[in-house]
């Protein structure tokens, strides 16, 4: 993949988990204020409805009061009636309209002390008034000889009742102006509030803990639940006991502490199943971040592994195909000594071929689990002795050394030994590749709770922490520049992982750049 595309694509993929998370967020942040303004809009018809109630409560106790005086007074010590009317004619029609209105204005002798104002030296009287409105329209009619005369009476209305409303205005007012005169504890208890706010709230399938608490000019009363306290914040509020201007002394107040939690478990359900989808959405694309890189990274490895490889072949072929040629040459042929020297390098160079190819095929069969590995007891120290032997004299031929410090009492273990062996030859071949200089391999073996531990240590160039992470995986190698300044095509460490994972043991490494590297290898003794 282009590189130029693959980075676009990311931006692209990552712009889109931005917007789709963005989006999520704010409708769960949405919702959260949607239902915090409902929520808002219910407590405040809540608190205005139980305030009406109260008020009401107040107005009818007072009123009982009065008509239960006053039918306890029963005699009337007093009336008074007044009466206003008018006639109009209406020439058109010969109609005539009639329209009265009395006022009957009864005093029974109740003093206005009945509002309990303390001071009983009032001695103005309370009086009812009852209203009777009269409308008739009469029909002038003649006789035949037109001189008769009679009136027909064609519509009758009448109405019995109390005063206008705004005459009930000045009654009602007359009763809150002496109820502003008593404690305010004696006007409403906290059960009333409590009884009615409980209601108000279940009636709307609201169910959550709340306090309460009524407030005279900012300051508390004795009418308020234990747990109430007063914070500007998330506290509702509706005047009690308007007076007939709509002006209030007192407030009642209103909080929950719990609203926070009692509005988020509201969308809770949504938010999770939100947030689920969010982190599906999430994992996905991650696991196809992670493909595309990695699937970036096979492909670099893979043209790697082709150049290497390309390069591993095309110099043997180079040297078989010289060696052919000098040997075809009739003065070469004749020299027996020459061409046994191009047969050997014939035969070195097409085992070196023969190798690659077995490491790559061995390597394949392994991960798919068709290559037969059975084990047997073998000795670690004979193994490791055999594997020294195979790169002794190249290690030799650089000037170099192979030191070993087999110190393990123990040393059998459960193994094939052909496989077991080329796990330490890779390592060790690895040693003298990576060593610029003479190569210098110290071979140490001990016994560490029932395993045996063998510790390939050499001073080569090492490794940085970076390389060291991926040392184990297939077709990695590091690069220094020119990708073929080291022989090898990633393979040798990657099958060094997998024999030892198959033998129930463990691999790592140890390794600072420019200080050499130190290769553990642990297996389980028997």
């Amino acid at each position: 993949m282009n590189k130029r595309l693959f980075v676009l694509l990311v931006i692209l993929m990552s712009l889109s988990l931005v917007g789709i998370i963005s989006v999520q967020l704010y409708w769960i942040k949405s919702s959260v204020e949607d239902k915090e303004e409902q929520f808002t809009n219910t407590i405040s018809e809540v608190l205005i409805k139980v305030t009406d109630k109260i008020e009401n409560r107040e107005m009818k106790e007072y009123s009982d009061r009065f008509l239960n005086l006053k039918d306890s007074i029963g005699e009337l010590k007093g009336s008074q009636l007044s009466n206003i009317f008018f006639i109009d004619r209406d020439l058109n029609s010969n109609e005539i309209l009639f329209y009265s209105h009395g006022i009957l204005e009864e005093d029974y002798n109740i003093a206005s002390t009945f509002f309990d104002s303390g001071t009983g030296s009032d001695t103005t009287t309370i009086k009812n008034y009852t209203s009777k409105r009269t409308k008739a329209v009469f029909r002038e009619e003649y006789g035949l000889d037109g001189k008769s005369y009679k009136l027909n009476p064609i519509q009758k209305l009448e109405k019995i009742g109390g005063m206008s409303s705004i005459d009930k205005a000045i009654f009602d007012d007359v009763y809150r102006e002496y109820a502003e005169r008593v404690a305010i504890h004696k006007r409403v208890s906290r059960q009333e509030i409590e009884l009615m706010l409980e209601n108000e709230l279940r009636n709307r399938g609201i169910d959550i803990e709340y306090e309460y608490g009524v407030y005279s000019r900012g300051l508390p009363t004795k009418v308020r639940s234990r747990g109430f306290q007063f914070s500007k914040n998330n506290i509702y509020k509706a005047p009690l006991f308007k007076n007939s201007e709509g002006e209030s002394n007192f407030s009642l107040m209103l909080t929950f502490p719990k609203q926070k939690k009692f509005l988020l478990q509201s969308v809770i359900g949504m938010a999770i199943l939100s947030l689920l989808f969010t982190l599906i959405i999430v994992v996905a694309y991650a696991g196809a971040i992670y493909q595309l890189i990695r699937q970036k990274q096979i492909s670099e490895i893979k043209s790697d592994f082709i150049n290497n490889m390309t390069h591993e072949f095309k110099t043997p072929i180079a040297t078989i195909n010289l060696a052919v040629e000098a040997i075809k040459n009739p003065k070469i042929i004749a020299d027996h000594e020459k061409v046994n020297r191009y047969l050997q390098m014939i035969r070195d160079e097409n085992k070196r071929m023969h190798a690659q190819v077995e490491n790559v095929l061995r390597i394949s069969k392994l991960e798919k689990n068709q290559l037969d590995i059975s084990k047997d007891r073998v000795d670690a120290h004979q193994i490791i002795e055999d594997a020294i032997a195979h790169v002794d004299l190249i290690v030799a031929d650089r000037g170099g050394y192979v030191h070993t410090h087999l110190d393990a009492e123990r040393s059998e273990v459960l193994a094939n030994d052909m496989h077991f062996e080329n796990v330490i030859v890779n390592i060790l071949d690895n040693a003298v590749k990576y060593s610029p200089e003479a190569p210098k391999i110290d071979v140490y073996t001990e016994v560490a709770n029932n395993y045996i531990i063998i510790k390939v240590q050499d001073q080569g160039a090492g490794m940085s922490k970076a390389v060291l992470k991926k040392v184990f995986e297939k077709f990695y190698r590091e690069h220094t520049g020119d990708i073929h300044n080291v022989k090898g095509h990633g393979l040798g460490l990657a099958y060094v992982k997998k024999i030892i994972d198959d033998h129930q043991g463990e691999v790592y490494a140890e390794s600072e750049k420019g200080k050499g590297s130190t290769f553990y290898i642990k297996l389980p003794l028997i």
